[in-house]
């Protein structure tokens, strides 16, 4: 099946590793034009941006904590090629995770705060940035790449399922918006993911028994989330809209 993405110009926030590097490989291999984005390791950024192919990928510098950095991103891939006609909003900043054996009145509200601030208003600030060019063109798609931690809650992740909670509120009330102007929006929740990071610092044992315990028989790996979002974004994709999709084999 062709998905139309030939050509297209795919903006990937967080694509220097683990899930969106596998994003940037698979827009890549439907022939799109894709912006890496790193915050801190640039030699993975470019290695990835050479393997997309010549002329089809690009290391780009994008820090969430810094909305000028944001701007400079989108500036920098609208003069390489063009309006961004997909957006894949992947980053996030880490932090404000609970230790354990700490309680949550342990946690300093300021810690939260800032957590939440630094991981919702750059994705909205990113969403504003390229929207204009979609527009203009009757023609966008935007991803989020959130978490099942936004519908199954976690000991210690309070700070970070809010955030992605509050990524569902606004692509909710974003693909209303922007529906009729031929952009769609849709939310992919991940679940466990064995992207090389997890299978490093998680114990074999742990990952046994949350396969064990998960319908399909295995664990997602960043692959099947690669493939989701780039049918969500691509033209085959002619009407799923504002929709929540997990990834996580039935859990």
């Amino acid at each position: 099946m062709d998905l139309g993405l030939t050509g297209k110009v795919v903006l990937v926030t967080g694509g220097s590793g683990g899930i969106g590097a596998e994003l940037a490989r698979t827009f890549a291999a439907e022939g799109a034009k894709v912006a890496v984005t790193y915050r801190a390791n640039r030699e993975a950024a470019e290695v990835l941006a050479r393997e997309c192919g010549p002329d089809r990928g690009l290391a780009v510098h994008y820090d969430l904590t810094e909305l000028a950095s944001v701007d400079a991103a989108v500036e920098q891939v609208t003069r390489h090629w063009g309006p961004v006609d997909v957006l894949v909003a992947n980053a996030i900043s880490p932090g404000a995770l609970r230790k354990p054996g700490k309680l949550f009145e342990e946690l300093p509200t300021e810690d939260c705060a800032s957590f939440i601030n630094v991981n919702i208003a750059p994705v909205f600030h990113t969403v504003a940035k390229v929207l204009p060019g979609m527009r203009e063109k009757k023609w966008g798609r935007i991803a989020f790449i959130s978490s099942r931690a936004a519908t199954a809650g976690k000991p210690g992740r309070e700070a970070y399922g809010a955030v992605k909670s509050a990524l569902h509120g606004f692509a909710t009330s974003l693909a209303w918006d922007v529906g009729r102007d031929g952009v769609l929006v849709n939310t992919i929740l991940p679940g466990l993911t064995v992207t090389p990071r997890v299978a490093e610092q998680v114990p074999a044992a742990v990952l046994e028994r949350e396969r064990a315990i998960t319908p399909s028989g295995r664990l997602s790996c960043p692959g099947d989330v690669a493939q989701l979002a780039v049918f969500l974004c691509s033209a085959a994709n002619g009407n799923t809209n504002g929709q929540f999709a997990e990834v996580s084999g039935g859990r």
